[in-house]
C-alpha cells in the first residue's frame, strides 16, 4: 500500500475519533457561546476531513487496479461515516426550541440522546480499531523498509569490496604491464647489441681471412 495514502488514513482516523468525541460532548452543552464555539471547531475539522477524504481519493485513483477497488470502498464507508457525523453536527446548531418537551426528555432518560451517544461510541470504536490497523499498517511498511535499507546496505558493502577487489586486480595488470614493457626494452636492447656484436665479430672475421690470405699470398709467391 502507499506510504502516502496510509498517512492520510491515519490522520484522517485520528481526526474522526477526535471529531466523534467533540460531537459528544457538544451535545450535553446548553444553547451558548460554548456550544456554538464547540459547534465552529466541529465545522472547521469537518472541513479537514473533506480535504483529507479528497487526497485519499485521488492517491488511491493512481494505484494498482486491486489496490485501488479495495481502497475505494474503503473510502465509500469512510464518507458514510462522515456525512453521519455531518449531520450530528449540524443538530447541533439548530437551537431547542421546545424547551419543555425538551425538559421532559431529559426527566425521561433522554433515550434519543443515549441512541446518539451509542452511536457516537460506536463511530468511534470503529475510527478507533481503523486507526489500530493503519498503525498496524504503518509499522509493517516501517519494518519492510528497515529491512530493504539493510539489504541496501548490505549490497553497497558487497559492491565496496568487489570494487576494492577489482581496484588491486588493476593494480597487479598495470605492475605486469610495467614489467613487460622493462621486459620489452632489454629484449630489444639485448637484440640491438646482438646485432652490433654480429657486426664486428663478421668484420673481425673478415679482417682474418684477409690476413691470412695475404700471408698465404707473400708465402706462395716469395
Amino acid at each position: 500500500m502507499s506510504q502516502v495514502y496510509e498517512g492520510y488514513e491515519r490522520q484522517y482516523c485520528e481526526l474522526s475519533a477526535n471529531l466523534s468525541r467533540k460531537c459528544n460532548s457538544a451535545a450535553a452543552l446548553p444553547d451558548g457561546e460554548k456550544k456554538k464555539q464547540e459547534v465552529s471547531e466541529l465545522q472547521a475539522g469537518l472541513d479537514e476531513a473533506d480535504v483529507l477524504i479528497r487526497k485519499m481519493d485521488l492517491e488511491a485513483r493512481s494505484l494498482q487496479p486491486s489496490l485501488k477497488a479495495t481502497l475505494l470502498a474503503k473510502l465509500r464507508e469512510y464518507k458514510s461515516d462522515l456525512n453521519k457525523l455531518k449531520r450530528e453536527v449540524k443538530k447541533l446548531t439548530m437551537p431547542n426550541s421546545n424547551h419543555p418537551a425538551h425538559e421532559e426528555l431529559l426527566e425521561s432518560g433522554m433515550a434519543g440522546g443515549h441512541e446518539a451517544s451509542t452511536n457516537q461510541r460506536e463511530r468511534l470504536a470503529m475510527s478507533t480499531e481503523r486507526l489500530d490497523q493503519s498503525t498496524d499498517r504503518l509499522r509493517e511498511s516501517r519494518r519492510a523498509a528497515l529491512e530493504t535499507e539493510e539489504l541496501g546496505v548490505s549490497i553497497l558493502e558487497d559492491l565496496h569490496q568487489q570494487r576494492e577487489t577489482l581496484l588491486h586486480s588493476h593494480k597487479k595488470l598495470s605492475d605486469v604491464d610495467s614489467a613487460i614493457d622493462k621486459a620489452k626494452k632489454v629484449l630489444t636492447s639485448m637484440s640491438r647489441r646482438m646485432s652490433r656484436n654480429k657486426w664486428i665479430v663478421g668484420s673481425i672475421i673478415a679482417a682474418l681471412v684477409l690476413a691470412i690470405v695475404i700471408v698465404l699470398y707473400f708465402k706462395i709467391f716469395h
